[in-house]
Parts: structure tokens; C-alpha cells; sequence
């Protein structure tokens, strides 16, 4: 696998932490030059130091990044960043992701704060980051989402949930559309469910989970180019399986380009 990854670039984001920082290590480990996100200069570098400190790997070979995904001007800078330093980024792992609050929040931007952390800011990253991705052979999207996205509807007529919250509702409203923007035929993407995993996000499943590691395992394999992707593809960890029926009609597909833009357009 080293091989395959060697001498590529590799866009992590919230790679802080859980499944994000070990995706890290293990593409680093591999070879990649991997360009971890975090919120703040100083998560992203703390995260950097400490997988430097712990795996011997070479500091060279990772490159700290921030933007804070509740602002998307933030998100259009981190673009700007990578596509000056990096014009031919091999894959972008969208990862970043966030459990909706008790309280129904909103953003800056006026966005519900899960469907643009989980969503929203990944959909205009990886549309700004359009050309590098192409730019490279094989260049691909590895969307983090969720098995709760089968559980999902998406309230087209009230994307924030405004006259009825809930936050399990709202978490699994951005996944769907996470997972549905995998079959976005502007770029080579996938989506995986990496397992229930013992991170931040667990309560929402359960009290048990695999390891962090055990779940960054299932998404660094589809950003390896050995692997054979097809757009919109969906997997449960190692397999290719079969997403909500909703997540590939082409009408939603469709449907959520034009919400997407909708929502983020005011940014410029």
C-alpha cells in the first residue's frame, strides 16, 4: 500500500481527533503527505506534534491546517490554501463532523450548525477544490457519513428545522445529505459508514464501539488507489452495500446540488 500512496496528497479534515487523526497516521505511515485539518492553528499543529511524537513519522510529511466549518468564509480560505500549495491533491477525506446540539443552533451564515459542519462545508470545500482533485489521476472524495442516514429525511422546505427540531433528526438529515453528494458527478466520490467507533460522536449509537483506528482502517482503504471506486458508491466499513434508496435518485442528487448552492452562495 505504501507504494500507491506514496508522494500523494491527501486533505484530512477534523483530523484532530477520533477517526480524522488516525486516518492521518495511517496515510502518513503509508507514504501520503497528508494535509490535517483542524479548527484552530493550534489544534491542527498540537495534532501534527503529537502523531510526529508517537509514530516517528517525518514531520515533513504533514501539513497543519484550520478553518472553522460554522464559518464558511473559513472554509473558502482553507481552498485558497490548498489549491495554491497543492494543485494536484489526490483525495479529500470530508470527516469533519459534529453531533447536532441539544438546542437548535445556528450559524453565523444562518445554517443549522450539523447540516453546514457536516454537510455543508464539505460540499463547498470539495466543489472549490474541484480542479486539484481532477488535476490528479484517480483523484477521489472519501465521505465520512453514517449508517444513521437510512434513518434520514431531508426537509427541503425547512433545511434548518426551524418550526421542528431534533437533534438526532438533524445529525441524520446531514449525513443523508453527505452521502447523497457522493453521487455528484462533478467529482469521483464515495461514502463510508466506518463502523460504530469509540469517539466522540459513539453516544449516538451506543455505549460500545470498534477503535478509532479500526474505523480510519476502512477509510484510508478507499483512498488508497488500488482500490477501484465508483462514483456515488456507498460502503458499511469493508463492503460495498447498497445506500438509502434515496441517496442515488438522480432527482435528489439533483435537488440537493441546487439547495446546496442555495445555502452557501452568499459567501461568494
Amino acid at each position: 500500500m505504501s507504494s500507491t500512496l506514496s508522494g500523494r496528497s491527501v486533505l484530512v479534515t477534523g483530523a484532530t481527533a477520533g477517526i480524522g487523526y488516525e486516518a492521518a497516521r495511517q496515510l502518513a505511515e503509508r507514504g501520503a503527505t497528508v494535509l490535517m485539518h483542524g479548527r484552530t492553528p493550534a489544534e491542527a499543529q498540537a495534532a501534527a506534534d503529537a502523531l510526529v511524537a508517537t509514530s516517528g513519522i517525518d514531520s515533513s510529511r504533514l501539513v497543519p491546517l484550520a478553518a472553522d466549518f460554522t464559518h464558511l468564509d473559513e472554509v473558502e480560505s482553507l481552498a485558497r490554501t490548498v489549491n495554491r500549495a497543492h494543485p494536484d491533491l489526490f483525495c479529500l477525506v470530508n470527516n469533519a463532523g459534529m453531533a447536532a446540539p441539544e438546542r437548535h443552533t445556528l450559524t453565523a451564515d444562518g445554517n443549522e450548525i450539523a447540516l453546514q459542519v457536516n454537510f455543508l462545508a464539505a460540499y463547498l470545500l470539495t466543489n472549490l477544490l474541484q480542479d486539484a482533485l481532477t488535476n490528479a489521476p484517480g483523484g477521489r472524495v472519501v465521505n465520512v457519513s453514517s449508517s444513521l442516514h437510512r434513518t434520514a429525511a431531508i426537509q427541503w422546505n425547512d433545511p434548518h428545522r426551524l418550526r421542528r427540531y431534533s437533534r438526532l433528526a438533524a445529525y441524520a438529515q446531514s449525513q443523508l445529505a453527505l452521502t447523497v453528494f457522493a453521487s455528484d458527478p462533478r467529482v469521483t466520490a464515495v461514502s463510508v459508514h466506518p463502523g460504530v467507533c469509540d469517539t466522540g460522536l459513539l453516544h449516538l449509537y451506543g455505549n460500545e464501539g470498534e477503535t478509532a483506528a479500526e474505523g480510519a482502517g476502512h477509510v484510508v482503504r478507499l483512498v488508497d488507489p488500488a482500490t477501484e471506486i465508483v462514483n456515488g458508491a456507498y460502503y458499511d466499513r469493508d463492503r460495498c452495500v447498497a445506500p438509502a434508496p434515496v441517496a442515488t435518485e438522480e432527482r435528489t442528487v439533483k435537488r440537493l446540488t441546487k439547495l446546496a448552492d442555495l445555502l452557501v452562495s452568499h459567501t461568494g
